[in-house]
C-alpha cells in the first residue's frame, strides 16, 4: 500500500557552513567560532564530494532542484567568488525544470530560476559583499538582525550594532537580489512590550520582503541554558505576540507560518514566501550537505523515506579519508504521521489527506481519527471530513497551543 501511495515530492538542497566569528549564547545550531582563516576552497571541495555521494546514493541526477538554502553559522563569511564556485558546481549536477530549458552552464547560478537563499550577518564586512552574492546567483538574503536595541544585541552576543543592521537592509534593497528576509527575535532578556514593538516597527520601516519573527527559547547545550537570563513573564509574551501580529498585519505582512510573514504588495505578483522552508513544512525532500547537515529523501519505487546526518565537526568533515555521511535511517510507518504533522501544522494554509498519502505513503486511516480528535477540541477544522479531498486547517486555538496539538499525533 505504501509503495502505491507514495509519490516523489520536490527536492531542495540545504548547505551548511559552520563557522561564525563568535558563538552566540542562545545558539544551539552546529556552529563553531572561527579561530583562523576560513578554509573556503577545501570546504567547497568537501561539499561537492558530499553532494556527489548523495546523488549517487539516492540516484538523484534526473531530479530538478526546487530551492537552495545556504545556512550556518555565518555563510556570509565566505567570499562571493567561493559562493559562485559552489553554486555553479551544484547546479551543473541537476536536471533543470522545463522553465530552465535554455539554461547555460557558462553562467549557471545566474540563469537558474530557483530560489537561492544565503544567510548573512549584518556586520559591515559581510554586508559589503551583498552585490557580489547577487552576481554569484543568490536570489534571496536572510539577514540575522535579532534586535535593533544595543543592549539586547550585547546580551545576545551579536557582533554587529544597530547602524550596521539598518545599513545591511539598505544594501539588500540595492544589491540586486529578488527579495530579502530579516530575522528578528522577541521575548529577549529584560524586554518590555514597548521594546519588542519598537523593534518590530523598526524592522517594518526597513521594508523587507519577508520577516521571520520568533520568540527566544532557551535550548540545552547553550550558554543561556547554563546561566539563564531573566526573560519576560508569560503575560508580557502573550501581549507581545498579540499586538505584534496586529502590527504586522496592519503594515501589510501576511502570516503564513508560525513565525514567517511575507510582505504583500498590490503592484507585485511575486510570492515572497520562502519557497525552501515551504518545502520543509509540506514534507518535501531535501539533501543536507555540510557539517552536521540533515537530509530527507523519498524513494517511491521501494516505498521508503530515509533521513541522513553528516559528520558534525569541521575537522572530521574535511578529512578526505572519512566519508561525510555519519548516519542513515529509514523512517518507520509509526514515525511518519507525527513527522508529517510536525511540519504541516506550522502552516496557515490547508492540506488534504490525499497530500498526506502522497507524502507519507500511508493510508488516510492512519491519521484520520487523530485529526477528528483535534477537530473535537476545536484545534482543527475540515471542509469535508467524509472525503480525502476535504481541506484540513489548524485553527487559531490550534496555532496558539501547537505543542498540545502535535502531542495528539505521538
Amino acid at each position: 500500500m505504501k509503495t502505491k501511495l507514495l509519490t516523489t515530492p520536490p527536492l531542495s538542497l540545504y548547505i551548511h557552513i559552520p563557522w561564525c566569528v563568535e558563538k552566540c549564547p542562545y545558539c544551539d545550531f552546529n556552529s563553531h567560532a572561527l579561530k583562523s582563516q576560513v578554509p573556503e576552497q577545501d570546504y567547497v571541495k568537501a561539499l561537492i564530494a558530499d553532494l556527489d555521494a548523495d546523488i549517487a546514493r539516492f540516484d538523484l541526477s534526473q531530479r530538478p532542484l526546487h530551492s537552495i538554502f545556504i545556512g550556518g553559522g555565518t555563510p556570509s563569511l565566505f567570499s562571493a567568488q567561493a559562493i559562485k564556485s559552489l553554486l555553479d558546481q551544484v547546479l551543473s549536477r541537476f536536471k533543470q525544470n522545463s522553465s530552465q530549458d535554455n539554461y547555460s552552464h557558462s553562467n549557471t547560478s545566474q540563469e537558474s530560476n530557483i530560489e537561492i537563499t544565503l544567510e548573512a550577518n549584518p556586520g559591515t564586512v559581510e554586508a559589503d559583499k551583498f552585490i557580489g552574492f547577487a552576481k554569484a546567483g543568490v536570489t534571496r538574503l536572510s539577514i540575522g538582525v535579532q534586535s535593533f536595541e544595543s543592549d539586547k544585541l550585547l546580551k545576545l552576543g551579536r557582533i554587529h550594532n544597530v547602524s550596521q543592521a539598518k545599513f545591511a537592509a539598505q544594501l539588500a534593497h540595492e544589491s540586486g537580489v529578488k527579495s530579502f528576509n530579516l530575522d528578528l527575535m522577541h521575548g529577549l532578556p529584560n524586554q518590555t512590550l514597548d521594546n519588542a514593538l519598537d523593534d518590530l516597527k523598526t524592522a517594518i520601516n526597513l521594508k523587507p520582503d519577508h520577516l521571520s519573527w520568533y520568540q527566544l527559547t532557551i535550548e540545552p547545550n547553550t550558554a543561556f541554558h547554563s546561566k539563564p537570563p531573566k526573560l519576560p513573564q508569560d503575560e508580557v509574551l502573550w501581549d507581545i505576540q498579540d499586538q505584534g501580529f496586529k502590527l504586522l498585519s496592519d503594515a501589510g505582512y501576511q502570516q503564513y507560518e508560525i513565525s514567517a510573514f511575507r510582505r504583500v504588495k498590490d503592484d507585485e505578483a511575486d510570492d515572497k514566501q520562502c519557497q525552501h522552508n515551504l518545502n520543509y513544512w509540506r514534507f518535501g525532500d531535501y539533501l543536507g550537505i555540510g557539517c552536521g547537515a540533515h537530509g530527507k529523501i523519498t524513494d517511491p519505487k521501494n516505498g521508503v523515506i530515509q533521513r541522513t546526518v553528516k559528520v558534525k565537526h569541521p575537522k572530521g568533515y574535511l578529512d578526505p579519508n572519512r566519508a561525510p555521511l555519519d548516519h542513515l535511517k529509514t523512517v518507520t510507518n509509526d514515525e511518519l504521521p507525527f513527522e508529517y504533522m510536525m511540519n504541516q501544522l506550522r502552516l496557515f494554509s490547508s492540506f488534504t489527506l490525499v497530500e498526506y498519502q502522497q507524502r507519507t505513503g500511508l493510508a488516510a486511516s492512519t491519521v484520520l481519527p487523530t485529526l477528528q480528535q483535534a477537530q473535537n477540541k476545536k484545534m482543527m477544522t475540515c471542509t469535508d471530513t467524509l472525503s480525502i479531498e476535504g481541506k484540513w486547517q489548524v485553527t487559531l486555538l490550534g496555532h496558539r497551543y501547537l505543542n498540545d496539538l502535535l502531542e495528539l499525533f505521538l
